[in-house]
């Protein structure tokens, strides 16, 4: 089965494209492949209409918490909230969670899904630091074009299906909270260095292989890279191809996962007594 790990980014360029990596799993054996380095959308929009089958684990927030899509007004189902953010365009979209924010109390202005609970991840609603509002903004309207399923949000092409993936999740089971990526030139270091190394390892060895039950192959190299967009693309890659073996229809989703929100793939999140 041939298995997509994308690092995505809101803006893609030279300096930062959207990383994808392509694996191939047979059986429980994962192995890296080709590197792709997208700097434009439209490569993007490419790689997402490329035949099937397969799957592929991407970085950045399918959904916007319920409770926002309530409070808001957008309509509920998937589909239409994530046509209606794109119809307001990158500016207009802003505006809005901007103004949403505006003279709500601390700590009731970004709501986090229930997968973001679970898996320690900010909201997607996020528009500073890390942007993961404009990376839902720009993600996901391009998922619902390319026609792709999605489990539990949209049934699209079954030969072509998407998940969410989140990087930090696995390399937090594998090396703690220990910092291994930095885009900044002046703070990059060399315990960032050892923590990449180490985090590689450790997906290629027995940590991923007891949770994920996956045994992975991949080349020293992708741990060089110090903003690390390689190795979260080989990351995102494992939570898709642990989705894969769960099979439909859920792929790794809990049966109590909402149709509005989307859901993180990984077997961190699931209830004690699914396994």
């Amino acid at each position: 089965m041939q298995i997509w790990g994308i690092d995505f980014t809101s803006r893609p360029r030279r300096s930062k494209p959207i990383t994808a990596l392509r694996c191939c799993l047979q059986g429980n054996q994962l192995t890296a492949g080709e590197l792709l380095r997208l700097e434009h959308f439209d490569a993007f929009e490419e790689l997402l209409r490329r035949p099937g089958p397969w799957i592929a684990g991407l970085d950045f927030p399918f959904g916007q918490s319920s409770r926002f899509i309530h409070n808001i007004g957008w309509p509920p189902a998937w589909a239409d909230y994530v046509r209606l953010a794109q119809s307001l365009g990158r500016a207009g979209f802003r505006s809005a969670l901007d103004d949403y924010r505006s003279g709500r109390p601390a700590g009731d202005r970004e709501h986090r899904r229930q997968a973001d609970q679970l898996a320690g991840a900010i909201s997607p609603q996020k528009l500073y630091g890390v942007p993961v509002g404009l990376m839902f903004f720009e993600g996901a309207p391009r998922l619902l074009a390319c026609g792709a399923s999605i489990p539990g949000l949209h049934a699209g092409d079954p030969a072509r299906i998407a998940v969410e993936a989140y990087p930090g999740l696995l390399a937090r089971h594998c090396i703690g909270r220990r910092s291994y990526k930095q885009d900044t030139r002046s703070k990059q270091t060399e315990a960032q260095r050892q923590a990449r190394q180490d985090l590689l390892r450790a997906v290629c060895g027995e940590p991923v292989l007891a949770r994920y039950g996956l045994q992975v192959s991949a080349p020293d190299d992708l741990a060089e890279d110090p903003g690390a967009d390689t190795l979260d693309a080989l990351l995102c890659a494992v939570q898709a191809a642990w989705a894969w073996r769960q099979g439909p229809p859920q792929f790794g989703a809990p049966l109590s996962a909402g149709t509005t929100e989307g859901w993180i793939a990984d077997p961190g999140l699931l209830p004690r007594s699914q396994p």
